[in-house]
């Protein structure tokens, strides 16, 4: 078959964290393993995402101290979850989470940070906890993947500044303060010193945080157990024989090779965020496919899932949201490419607020992405587009920034000049450039400021959940969330709907095998990552909760495919202490 053929145990199809998870778990326990990605650069959407994961139950949390009531996460989830509440699934995560985590960090160089607070988005539903879940990847130094380091896919770069990648929560703190206190001068100075060193050395900078430091981390825990990854190397279709899939068609360097996976295939391509013909049949907001802005590679077009549904698969269409929502903005880069911006923190600081297009506030704004984006559509409801602006004056936008515009003491000149920031001296001389009545603009924020001078929202609750006042600015009392819009110019960026990565994907039991159209599993195939319908319901329950889960059940699928290659019975636990060296198999 083809013009040439080789043999190894796994064949995993994807280099994010839902792959490199599989691929790390499965070689470490002595199966060999190839991984292929039709990019030239390994990492997908991991490599430009915040890096966190959303795990309950870790010894990470223990360590510090915090124990959860018996059952709480499982009752969170289900309360999350609604309609789509899988038990299997998610018992299988509550119980792989923490010895994934225990794994990758007694094992390899694989290393994450929990801080002590970091709220579930609705910490105060049924289950939900104040802190203890979400934990954050360490930061990298790039020079430990030698050459490959050139190989690894890049941040989005407008989450970056001057290129350089900020790692979460306190460093970020940091450049906000660093013309206001000495300390965090001092800290941003040496920090900006080492990055253009970097760049000056390496073309690049070496201090990899969030998503960058989780692909590196796992690249370079791959390389240690000599796993062989192949770029630019796409699946054309998968194999399958007798009474299962037994391999796929791979494109090589003009090649077509045909790669026998002795124990099974696990498709881990990253959802189909810019598949638009998919987009057209699930996302309600985008009618032609195209009414959406994804900060996603490009390359996840749902190439996993068209693979999986050639050989029996099947898409889950009825999950309440398709995808993970947020509120985006598009910008123009320096060198003329359009870039899309995601609005994760910024709703949430004081003197900002968002408006629909006819002038009116809609919801609380530090509310999580999700559930931002999901009171847009309400709001906009019959219009002819779905959109909102996000709004502020002049000193919060100095403070805090607005989404591609910076803090001071950057420049704000290039987003005027592009028309990305929209200005005007007075509330009226803004609202005639965005299109709205100027009385009810200027209405809406005499209203917001009456009761913000005194940190209320009496009308949104702005500032009244844990997540919203974590995502503030805790200076500031007696709501870190609200102040008055009153000191001119005010400023207003265009808020689009974009994702941080698809929901609805292929329909998986507990070991991550993907079923058919009866609900039984095909030999051979697995799903993780994007590519597996997500066992969240639609929901977004806490930051990390589309990484927690990928890192998680790539550990269990490698770790039934070790099974398989052991003979060991489906339902036998197997427990993972040291590696264990499989014979090879002709």
């Amino acid at each position: 078959m083809g013009n040439e053929e080789i043999a190894v145990d796994v064949l995993v199809v994807g280099t994010g964290a839902s792959g490199m998870s599989a691929a790390v778990t499965a070689a470490f326990n002595g199966l060999e393993v190839l991984v292929v990605e039709k990019e030239a650069r390994y990492g997908g959407t991991t490599a430009r995402s915040g890096g966190w994961l959303w795990i309950p139950g870790t010894r990470l949390a223990t360590e510090q101290g915090i124990q959860e009531p018996p059952g709480a996460a499982k009752a969170y989830l289900k309360h999350e979850a609604t309609t789509h509440f899988n038990e299997k699934r998610v018992d299988a995560f509550l119980e792989n989470g923490p010895k994934a985590i225990d794994f990758f960090t007694r094992n390899t160089c694989v290393q994450f940070d929990m801080p002590a607070v970091f709220p579930d988005y609705h910490a105060e539903e049924i289950g939900g906890q104040p802190g203890g879940r979400s934990m954050v990847t360490r930061p990298f130094d790039g020079r430990e993947l030698g050459s490959r380091i050139k190989q690894l896919a890049p941040p989005l770069p407008e989450l970056t500044v001057f290129g350089m990648m900020l790692g979460s929560g306190p460093e970020i703190r940091h450049f906000m303060k660093a013309f206001k206190s000495f300390t965090s001068f001092i800290y941003v100075a040496k920090r900006l010193s080492k990055h253009f060193l970097d760049v000056l050395r390496h073309g690049r900078g070496m201090t990899l945080t969030n998503g960058n430091a989780l692909a590196g981390r796992l690249a370079k825990a791959a390389m240690d157990r000599n796993v062989t990854v192949w770029l630019s190397s796409p699946v054309k279709k998968l194999v399958t024989e007798r009474d299962g899939v037994s391999g796929a068609m791979v494109e090589r360097e003009g090649k077509t090779v045909f790669v026998r996976a002795k124990q099974g295939v696990v498709l881990a391509c990253g959802g189909f965020p810019h598949d638009i013909e998919r987009r057209k049949q699930l996302f309600p907001h985008a009618p032609t496919g195209k009414e959406h802005y994804s900060p996603s590679p490009t390359s996840n077009t749902g190439d996993g899932l068209r693979l999986a549904e050639t050989v029996g698969g099947r898409v889950e269409p009825a999950i309440p949201h398709a995808a993970a929502w947020v509120p985006a903005s598009v910008t123009t880069r320096a060198d003329g490419s359009k870039g899309v911006m995601p609005h994760f923190i910024d709703r949430a600081k004081p003197g900002v607020i968002a408006v629909t297009p006819k002038g009116t506030r809609f919801t609380n704004e530090a509310n999580s992405y999700h559930d931002f984006v999901q009171a847009m559509v309400k709001a906009c409801a019959g219009e002819a587009e779905i959109t909102a602006w996000l709004l502020c004056d002049h000193k919060a936008l100095r403070n805090y920034g607005l989404g591609c515009v910076a803090p001071a003491p950057l420049p704000i000149g290039r987003h005027l000049r592009s028309g990305y920031l929209k200005s005007g001296a007075t509330v009226a001389e803004l609202a005639g450039k965005l299109g709205i009545e100027p009385a009810t603009l200027e209405a809406t924020i005499a209203k917001f400021n009456a009761s913000a001078k005194s940190g209320d929202d009496p009308e949104f609750g702005k500032g009244s959940k844990a997540y919203n006042r974590y995502q503030g600015d805790a200076a500031l009392k007696p709501n870190p969330c609200v102040a008055p819009l009153e000191q001119g110019p005010y400023y207003a960026i265009k808020l689009v709907i974009g994702d941080i990565g698809t929901f609805a994907g292929l329909v998986t039991d507990e070991n991550t095998q993907v079923l058919d159209s009866t609900g039984k599993p095909i030999k051979g195939l697995y799903a993780v990552g994007n590519d597996a319908a997500s066992i969240m319901g639609g929901n977004y329950p806490g930051a990390g909760i589309t990484l927690g889960p990928a890192l998680t059940f790539g550990y269990v699928a490698a770790m039934q495919l070790v099974k398989a290659a052991a003979a060991i019975p489906v339902g036998v636990q197997v427990e993972q202490r040291e590696p264990v060296v499989l014979a090879r198999r002709a």
